[in-house]
């Protein structure tokens, strides 16, 4: 039997509003409709990961503890509207910067797939069948690490990678969407979930 199909979303700036380092918990707010978007790939059978660079732990701009209760009420805010995820992943590491254990060259910073690859051994993930979202180049790559699917969106910093920075892809995302919801319905019109 193989593995279930997965979507693994990138956090800050596909799902919730990019603003930097989330250093207080009044700063973390999603985007609209990203529960919606996140509901409708619960609906169809997906399951769903966050998989997020926080080199802020690092960095010491935030604690893990408060890394924590962001997302805490990144599951609240999304279980307020019927939405839910399988699982959240974080890599709170940096190679140069912060302390050991912080400062450590790892496997799990995008563009490493070590996170999508510890969620599919996790899990019991379908990574062929599988999609990743997100806003940056370090998304992209990842995703083709992991062997699954990657969409760009246009959210966060993707539009200005787009227009201004095109030489930065390396390696080309399947499809580019305006957002997530557009970026969700591409996944079910391509898989025949729609």
């Amino acid at each position: 039997m193989s593995g279930r199909a997965a979507v693994f979303l990138d956090r800050d700036g596909t799902i919730s509003e990019e603003v930097g380092y989330v250093n207080h918990l009044s700063r973390y707010r999603l985007m609209p409709r990203s529960a919606e978007a996140i509901r409708m790939l619960n609906d169809a059978g997906y399951l769903t990961f966050v998989t997020t660079n926080q080199s802020g732990v690092a960095r010491g701009y935030f604690s893990d503890t408060l890394l924590h209760a962001v997302h805490e009420k990144l599951e609240r805010l999304l279980a307020a509207e019927g939405a839910r995820l399988n699982g959240i992943y974080f890599c709170p590491h940096h190679p140069e910067e912060g302390r050991p254990p912080w400062r450590a060259r790892c496997d799990c910073r995008k563009p490493q797939p070590g996170m999508i690859l510890r969620a599919a051994r996790d899990h019991g993930l379908d990574l062929a069948r599988s999609w990743a979202i997100g806003d940056g180049v370090v998304d992209v790559q990842a995703a083709a690490a992991a062997g699954v699917r990657g969409i760009l969106v246009l959210t966060g910093y993707g539009r200005g990678l787009v227009e201004h920075q095109p030489q930065r892809f390396t390696v080309q995302p399947a499809h580019t969407a305006e957002d997530l919801v557009a970026a969700v319905r591409y996944i079910l019109e391509q898989d025949g979930r729609a």
